[in-house]
């Protein structure tokens, strides 16, 4: 079959409206399918099926080459499957060969009603020369880049120069009198200065000596452990080391207010001995022995049991070692242990009063119970009290009547307070 020269997008248009049988030739033989198809008959043209067509593909602005427009096959393929589903169309197109440069499913439907005659015109087709039916992006013929340079009058007489080419420029004299002036303004220039010009000076310093004289003592003291005591030189009396090693005894602090159940007339008994007695009956037994007022600091000795296997404490009593602890109930005490007493304090009681924290290094009791363990003691039979609902502190019952549990809720103190203190104040407890 001859193959005539045409404008394959024009002529696929008049085989569909004029309803022509378009086949499928491979070789000029006729084939059943279109995968093996070279061209397509349309008619009395007979076109590859890879002739680009002008239906330009999207986001392309300006189409030039032949694989920015769709192939005839590809404009085709559109209509043959214009009522198929999506999916089946794109799987219709990937089996026939077209695994890319296929109409897209939404642009299946312009291209669908161009060819059918519906739509008279569309912006994505480029127009057609009037004296051209040559195909979008045929390259072009051999000879006509020759015969367009040959045809192009050269111009006569006018020396050839590029765009490199450029006359050089004159060479900046400044002026003389300029250059006096210039030289005026320098020298009463001010130099300007900020505050690290200012302390660096002009001289330079050395500090290597006073380095030297310091690297030792930086040394020691960065190599001394936390919680540990300072080893007391030859020269520190008996009185220096006593302080010392006094120091690192940990501190708890207990409500100074009268209605409180713990008070420093009978908080040594409850939490050494393991027997609560109420404050004025320990108030009225002190002061028939000759002692009217309570001592400001009182220290309490208790047996530290280690804890065993299973978790729990020994119920041996020389199971670990003597633990001293000091209680005072007022801030004026606590400054009797030095400037870092509050870095020993682990226990505060509390009455749930928030006047107890004013004069406290943390007034504030949700920061003061970050820093310390807070215990809140009241009777069993207390209804709870809402005020220390946000204090992080904890509750420590005790029973207005039975005396023999006693020894429980002072065990359950003691663990609070060793669990506390060795997971924040470890340096504080005897190993």
């Amino acid at each position: 079959m001859t193959m005539t020269t045409s404008d394959a997008l024009l002529a696929l248009r008049h085989a569909v409206k004029s309803k022509s049988h378009i086949t499928y030739l491979s070789n000029d033989e006729p084939t059943s399918t279109l995968l093996n198809a070279t061209h397509l008959s349309l008619g009395p043209v007979s076109l590859q099926k890879t002739t680009p067509t002008r239906y330009a593909k999207p986001g392309v602005p300006n189409a030039a080459l032949p694989s920015d427009f769709y192939t005839l096959e590809a404009i085709y393929l559109a209509w043959l499957l214009r009522d198929a589903p999506g999916a089946e169309y794109m799987k219709q197109a990937r089996e026939n060969g077209l695994t890319v440069g296929f109409v897209s499913v939404t642009e299946r439907k312009n291209v669908v009603e161009w060819l059918e005659g519906k739509v008279a015109d569309s912006d994505r087709i480029k127009p057609l020369d009037a004296d051209s039916t040559t195909p979008p992006g045929t390259p072009p013929r051999p000879g006509a880049a020759a015969l367009a340079s040959s045809s192009t009058p050269k111009q006569v007489g006018r020396p050839h120069t590029t765009d490199l080419e450029s006359p050089s420029k004159r060479r900046y004299v400044p002026d003389s009198h300029d250059l006096e002036v210039v030289k005026r303004i320098r020298i009463n220039e001010v130099e300007l200065r900020d505050r690290n010009t200012v302390l660096r000076g002009i001289k330079p310093n050395n500090f290597s000596a006073l380095l030297a004289s310091y690297g030792e003592k930086l040394k020691k003291s960065r190599e001394t452990k936390p919680g540990t005591a300072p080893v007391p030189s030859p020269s520190a009396g008996p009185p220096m080391q006593v302080r010392k090693a006094r120091n690192m005894f940990p501190i708890i602090m207990i409500s100074s207010s009268p209605t409180a159940l713990i008070t420093m007339y009978n908080v040594k008994r409850f939490l050494q001995e393991s027997v609560f007695e109420t404050s004025v009956s320990a108030r009225e037994r002190a002061a028939s022995a000759g002692n009217p007022r309570a001592e400001d600091v009182l220290h309490i000795d208790r047996r530290r049991t280690p804890p065993t296997v299973s978790g729990t404490t020994s119920a041996l009593p020389s199971g670990g070692a003597i633990q001293r602890y000091f209680v005072v109930d007022s801030t004026d005490a606590l400054q009797k242990f030095g400037a870092d007493a509050w870095e020993r304090v682990v226990c505060v009681m509390t009455t749930g009063q928030a006047w107890q924290f004013r004069p406290y290094k943390w007034s504030d009791p949700r920061t003061l119970f970050h820093h310390v363990k807070g215990i809140y003691v009241t009777w069993s039979n207390d209804p709870p009290n809402p005020k220390i609902k946000d204090w992080n502190v904890t509750e420590l019952k005790i029973d207005p009547h039975r005396r023999h549990i006693d020894k429980s809720v002072v065990a359950h103190f003691w663990k609070i307070i060793d669990d506390w203190t060795s997971a924040n104040k470890p340096w504080l407890l005897k190993s």
